[in-house]
């Protein structure tokens, strides 16, 4: 019995990571600051007795960090790719 748990276990994760091969970078930094934000209110949430609004809450926290962090990385690939063409 287990081993068919560890094989499904196995195989969602295969096809979660297999899902964002289509990504783009900026959906791939919101994705991971969404799940990240998620486990981490969800394991806060769960301490303080509501592991489900801990979770909803960390997701949203997640998604504006990934948003946030998104913008600044497109901020310093612009910055580069000037640099870049003056330099030329």
């Amino acid at each position: 019995m287990k081993k068919i748990l560890y094989l499904i276990i196995a195989a969602v994760i295969s096809m979660g990571i297999a899902g964002c091969a289509g990504m783009t970078q900026s959906e791939q930094r919101m994705m991971t600051g969404t799940a990240g934000g998620a486990a981490t209110g969800a394991v806060i949430g769960a301490i303080a007795g509501n592991a489900g609004m801990g979770a909803a809450i960390g997701a949203g926290a997640g998604l504006l960090g990934g948003y946030v962090y998104d913008k600044h990385k497109q901020s310093e690939q612009r910055a580069y790719q000037k640099g870049y063409q003056e330099g030329q």
